[in-house]
């Protein structure tokens, strides 16, 4: 009887500790945006203009301001995740430099200059780590956790200001356990602070689509003569053959005494156009040629005018 009782709790405290000494690994991410619709729709260039470390975080003796790693980090999560949407023309700022002079050494001289309509600012403003831990009498576990909070601005080129400014923060954590000596232990994890970086940008980049997309998109006229009549942009941008535009010519410019800024008055709607068959190889080279179905306008003034989306 009693060899039986030995077996059954020897039986028992085998299992307790096979079951309890697996290593569990648990990533936890604070709750990001709901998935982002992929629909096409007319593209906005929008740029990153900077993005950089705010904290003491890495900042050791010889820390460089140009060469920060959780500032390019966080650029390089931010851009992806741009990227990824599909809903803009993205243009590189930080890593000019090495774009020209790969020019340089092929011999081309014939760089395009292309102006953002949004840029983005953005900066770490608060990045920590801490280790939380819990001893009792068989066992022992130890969670990593790391947070981090990003501030965005989405600024309008054309007029300087900032329409949308944000701040969030972000979360992992990863827990180890080991029971009476079994079980894997883990020291620094490194993956955890591109985790936060990444779960705090994520909650900003629907944000920053939506008050981009929610801009009117505009597009110009570059020629209008015999040959027929050209718009800028093409299909990176959304244009499809059959689609239909509304010409508008552009209001007067005044000067706002309350806000000291310049600001152009309501246009007036002179027309639509039809694309009827787009072109270029890269969204700087790409253009739409177009038929009036409605209206008219000055061919000696094309700058006078701009075409956008129907509401």
């Amino acid at each position: 009887m009693k060899n039986t009782a030995l077996k059954s709790v020897a039986l028992g405290l085998a299992a307790a500790l096979i079951s309890c000494s697996t290593h569990q690994k648990v990533v936890r991410v604070e709750p990001q945006v709901q998935s982002i619709k992929q629909e096409q729709g007319l593209k906005r260039k929008v740029a990153i203009a900077r993005f950089s470390n705010e904290t003491q975080y890495a900042k050791g003796v010889f820390y460089s301001k140009e060469n920060d790693p959780v500032g390019k980090q966080a650029l390089d999560i931010l851009s992806t995740k741009l990227a990824a949407a599909d809903k803009f023309i993205l243009l590189e700022r930080q890593d000019m430099d090495k774009i020209m002079e790969e020019l340089k050494i092929a011999g081309n001289e014939g760089y395009q200059k292309v102006g953002a309509d949004y840029l983005i600012i953005g900066s770490v403003t608060e990045f920590g780590r801490k280790n939380v831990g819990d001893v009792n009498v068989f066992s022992r576990s130890k969670t990593q956790i790391v947070q981090a909070g990003v501030s965005i601005r989405l600024v309008d080129v054309s007029t300087g200001q900032i329409i949308y400014s944000e701040e969030a923060k972000g979360e992992a954590e990863t827990t180890n356990k080991t029971v009476m000596g079994l079980g894997e232990r883990t020291d620094y994890d490194a993956t955890l602070s591109d985790k936060a970086i990444s779960a705090a940008i994520s909650k900003l980049v629907e944000n920053i689509i939506n008050n981009c997309m929610n801009r009117p998109w505009k597009s110009y006229f570059l020629s209008y003569d015999s040959d027929g009549i050209i718009i800028s942009g093409g299909k990176s941008q959304g244009l499809k053959v059959g689609d239909i535009y509304s010409v508008v010519e552009k209001g007067r410019q005044v000067k706002n005494p309350q806000t000291g800024m310049m600001m152009e008055l309501p246009g007036k709607a002179v027309g639509k156009v039809k694309v009827d068959f787009t072109g270029g190889d890269t969204p700087q080279s790409e253009f739409s040629m177009v038929s009036f179905t409605e209206g008219s306008i000055d061919q000696q003034k094309l700058s006078s005018y701009y075409i956008q989306e129907i509401k």
